[in-house]
């Protein structure tokens, strides 16, 4: 099974804009081949990536849920359930040169989904057997995760800004991860868009008054605040940027 990274944190701290780098980093340094899976409801990494997505999982098990309560049902008389989800699931699978992408996408409606999502999950398993990595861009309830739809995570990033309560909210979520037995064999702080790159002294001391375990700081970066004004992709920054070049040296420490 490929190695599953969770890159989580509240809304605002740039968890999107890491994991994307994450992505590139693994590539880059010849890692891959990489799962990325966007399971952020709000899914936007792969504008991060600079990659155009078609489709996701979540509107096709929407599209097979609304199939068993009206008439509009997509598929073919000839064809059956399983059948058409390994058809429309592998669809769903963008291909890139070091990288592939599944955006789980949001989920709505009436329905039992046990069906849909025993399928989505045995697909996710077949795929994983393909890659070396798999990095996952969650929201901070990871719902995909503790639903058991993708595989166990072997290494959680908890991402926050300089703030006590994104700092709060990591601890919450690492918290969430013990209490569903996670058991990653590692969860690491990563404190995201740090002015000058440099903690406050009470920051530090929240950090250590949640437990939480410090891989490293990522200073604030112009380049990041002009790269998303101009809809550039994140992987795009030079190899002089702040950001990138700090959040590269914390990966090197953390896969050395």
């Amino acid at each position: 099974m490929a190695y599953t990274i969770a890159v989580t944190g509240k809304g605002g701290t740039g968890k999107t804009t890491l994991c994307g780098l994450l992505i590139d980093y693994l590539c880059k340094s010849g890692k891959g081949p990489v799962l990325a899976v966007d399971a952020d409801a709000n899914s936007n990494l792969n504008d991060v990536l600079g990659v155009e997505i078609e489709t996701t999982l979540g509107k096709i098990r929407e599209d097979i849920v609304r199939a068993e309560y009206t008439e509009q049902n997509p598929i073919p008389a000839s064809m059956t359930k399983q059948d058409y989800l390994n058809i429309k699931f592998s669809d769903a699978l963008t291909e890139e040169d070091d990288y592939d992408m599944l955006v789980m996408g949001r989920t709505q409606g009436k329905g039992c989904y046990c069906f849909v999502n025993g399928l989505l999950q045995t697909q996710i398993n077949r795929f994983s057997n393909n890659y070396r990595y798999i990095a996952v861009d969650n929201e901070a309830g990871m719902e995909h995760i503790s639903r058991g739809v993708l595989p166990g995570v072997d290494m959680i990033l908890l991402v926050s800004d300089c703030s006590r309560r994104g700092v709060q909210a990591a601890s919450r979520i690492a918290a969430l991860a013990e209490e569903l037995k996670m058991k990653p064999s590692a969860v690491r702080l990563i404190i995201n868009k740090a002015p000058g790159g440099e903690l406050d002294a009470g920051i530090r001391e929240e950090i250590e008054k949640q437990g939480l375990a410090l891989a490293g700081v990522v200073p604030h970066d112009a380049l990041v605040y002009r790269f998303d004004c101009d809809g550039t992709p994140m992987v795009a920054l030079p190899a002089e940027s702040e950001a990138r070049r700090a959040f590269e040296a914390v990966l090197d420490s953390l896969f050395a």
